[in-house]
């Protein structure tokens, strides 16, 4: 939120961040004890400098039987369009994008940012021609705010890139206890599959298998096999008991829940 973190706020300064050497010492050590998934993410990743550095030096890791690793990345799209070709060429596999509404308006108002979804979606493509995929979308829906853009979201990405792109529905919450959130702001998952049923009658939508253990999203695929859609329903079912996620802060703290309020340090230990 911009009243907490305004132009006067103390950011952490460069020296106490993590280096890419750091990171991939880490990444190195929990690749040794099964992790086998990278996710980079923020804030917004693509901010950080040289960032594509960091994804070829990720790109070296194996796991302990010699398979390369499931390197992912989850961006606001804002500079994804210039970034896309070369990640794709430092080993990054997949891509997230944060996209809250189609309308303009909308979405400034959801995200507080300069830019337009032009640019996220231009970034969307971008990433498919660069051959990062499959790629998902991911969409907060705020009761009152944007989930009006729901169906003409689910309609976009049904006509856009071939049915390709993944649109995940994710149910509004804070995170780290920063937002003010309310219930009243929150609309189930359940809710917004019955709109998309209602939307779309002549192609119903049909429950699909997880693809992995532990996955966030309920998997719903098109009847016509134009696009898919998940629901992540992180507050009406909550998913804590299947959670295999383990995050590092950029200035090195593990921390095991997105609700933590401390972490384990462990950039001492390097």
């Amino acid at each position: 939120p911009k009243e907490v973190y305004d132009k006067d706020h103390a950011y952490l300064p460069h020296s106490a961040l993590l280096d890419f050497e750091e990171i991939t010492r880490l990444a190195r050590l929990f690749v040794a004890h099964g992790v086998q998934k990278l996710r980079l993410t923020g804030g917004e990743p693509l901010l950080r400098k040289n960032i594509e550095v960091l994804v070829a030096q990720l790109a070296t890791l194996r796991t302990p039987d010699g398979q390369p690793l499931d390197i992912t990345l989850t961006t606001n799209g804002s500079l994804l369009a210039r970034k896309a070709k070369a990640l794709r060429e430092a080993g990054l596999r997949r891509v997230t994008v944060s996209l809250d509404g189609l309308d303009d308006a909308v979405f400034r108002g959801m995200n507080d940012v300069d830019f337009p979804v032009a640019e996220v979606l231009a970034g969307i493509e971008a990433a498919r021609a660069a051959g990062l995929g499959p790629i998902k979308v991911n969409m907060v829906v705020k009761r009152g705010t944007n989930d009006q853009e729901i169906v003409p979201m689910a309609r976009f990405f049904r006509q856009h890139f071939d049915g390709r792109i993944v649109l995940r529905f994710i149910e509004y919450m804070d995170v780290g206890a920063s937002n003010g959130w309310r219930m009243d702001e929150v609309l189930p998952s359940a809710a917004v599959l019955q709109r998309l049923q209602a939307a779309f009658p002549d192609t119903p939508l049909r429950p699909l298998d997880p693809t992995v253990p532990g996955e966030t999203a309920e998997r719903w695929g098109f009847a016509d096999g134009r696009g898919e859609i998940g629901l992540i329903s992180s507050v009406t079912q909550a998913f804590c008991r299947d959670c295999n996620r383990a995050r590092l802060s950029t200035e090195g703290k593990l921390v095991l829940c997105l609700f933590a309020t401390r972490g384990h340090a462990l950039r001492s230990l390097l």
